[in-house]
């Protein structure tokens, strides 16, 4: 890609995991003077409803197994959107550059010549946590946490995560997009060394009304899976913290109605 020069500039906006409060006031800002939106499926309705009614709105339905446009499609649509309005906001949920493929998007509009500015949002991996009632560290508990993801590209520069080292190399562990391999990873993790009695919870649709949390344990959750037929997208946390649950739910923040 090697387009003529661009009038306009593309803005990766993170928008964070549904709460439209916790997206940032330079996100909002972008979206209400935007001219191009093209957003992905993980975006709550309420953040979509913020986009300028003028805007030009383009759905790239980002999802496992629903991708409605292929990723080169995506950023060359990018490309060529900048090229003809000032402000073509890309709309992440989550956070662009954690398993957002914020990176590569960059990369790939800065190859074209095309301005492009990333705009950090909330990860699900920060924020579902915490309203499950479950911080990610805690003096008594964890001081340190491994964010890593549970459905790996093809093609990706290594073969797959070393679900062994990671049971040994941090307290807290939190999996993204993992459920559909959770029984694969539960072994590993074990294997590793994980004590099969070490708490998980997964959280579905964290911050949203429709917010849905299954604690359990390695020996057990596969089982509850099955049995509830918790489906993704969901997010998973493995370790002692997750034991906090019971006693910071009830003071978990309040999810709005009207998202």
């Amino acid at each position: 890609m090697n387009p003529s020069k661009s009038i306009g500039k593309v803005y990766l906006v993170g928008a964070g995991p549904g709460d439209p409060g916790l997206l940032t006031l330079k996100g909002k800002t972008l979206l209400e003077f935007a001219d191009v939106v093209v957003y992905d499926a993980l975006v709550s309705p309420a953040i979509l409803a913020m986009i300028n009614p003028d805007a030009e709105k383009i759905d790239a339905g980002k999802r496992r197994g629903r991708h409605s446009l292929p990723q080169k499609t995506t950023t060359q649509l990018l490309v060529e959107k900048a090229q003809t309005h000032a402000v073509v906001v890309r709309l992440k949920g989550g956070d662009p550059f954690i398993f957002g493929r914020g990176g590569e998007e960059m990369a790939d509009l800065i190859e074209a010549n095309v301005p492009v500015e990333v705009v950090p949002g909330i990860t699900s991996g920060i924020a579902a946590p915490a309203y499950c009632g479950i911080p990610l560290t805690h003096r008594g508990y964890s001081s340190s946490v491994t964010f890593v993801t549970g459905h790996e590209a093809v093609g990706k520069y290594r073969p797959d995560v070393n679900w062994r080292a990671i049971a040994q190399g941090s307290e807290t562990v939190v999996i993204y997009m993992g459920v559909h391999n959770l029984n694969a990873i539960i072994e590993e993790l074990i294997a590793g060394g994980k004590p099969p009695e070490t708490p998980i919870a997964l959280i579905r649709w964290g911050t949203r009304p429709d917010q849905e949390e299954l604690i359990g344990t390695l020996a057990t959750i596969v089982r509850q899976v099955e049995e509830t037929e918790f489906e993704a997208p969901a997010i998973a946390v493995i370790g002692e913290v997750v034991g906090l649950h019971d006693i910071l739910a009830r003071y978990s923040p309040q999810i709005l109605i009207n998202q």
